[in-house]
């Protein structure tokens, strides 16, 4: 495999210009199984297996994990941010270095298997719940200033989520874990 398909295993996110409401039920369908189906997939895994990058230089399975948190609960409060304030200017945060704090290189898994269902079950029950002028609210991404409606960032962590699964599945499938 190139460095291109390790790091992008399903491709770049490729935001449709007409979002349909089938769009957004799929990704928010994509949202809700995430937590499960990543449980299912590293359910068997030893912490040796779990220290293992999922490329050279790329994260551990571990990291990729407590990762997906962090990356998911600070999307959670972008949501938040953009229901209730008028164009906010989100907070950026650094996740190589996040990646890099003890929580995500030695805590045990389950602590985020755990918080990630919770987290994407109260997400999802909002996210259900927006109505179209809602899902048109932006934010500001301080990186380029881009601004980014709220069904974009739908599709942006349906991706996500699929992404950092097929990380972890591609590298089991290569090891002959799966």
């Amino acid at each position: 495999m190139t460095l291109e398909e390790l790091k992008y295993p399903i491709g770049k996110v490729d935001i449709p210009e007409q979002i349909t409401k089938k769009h957004i039920e799929n990704w928010i369908s994509d949202i809700e199984r995430f937590p499960h189906e990543l449980e299912f997939l590293v359910r068997e895994l030893s912490d040796n297996q779990l220290e293992i990058p999922y490329r050279e230089n790329g994260w551990s399975i571990r990291q990729v994990i407590h990762h997906s948190y962090d990356s998911h609960h600070n999307a959670y409060m972008r949501f938040k941010w953009a229901l209730t304030e008028d164009e906010p200017l989100i907070k950026a945060y650094d996740e190589k270095l996040w990646a890099e704090l003890s929580d995500s290189k030695s805590a045990p898994i389950l602590l985020t298997l755990d918080a990630l269902k919770g987290l994407h079950a109260k997400w999802v029950y909002l996210l259900q719940g927006l109505t179209d002028a809602e899902l048109q609210r932006v934010f500001i991404h301080p990186e380029g200033n881009k601004r980014v409606s709220l069904k974009e960032n739908i599709a942006n962590y349906a991706w996500h989520c699929q992404h950092h699964y097929a990380h972890i599945e591609q590298l089991m499938i290569r090891e002959g874990w799966k």
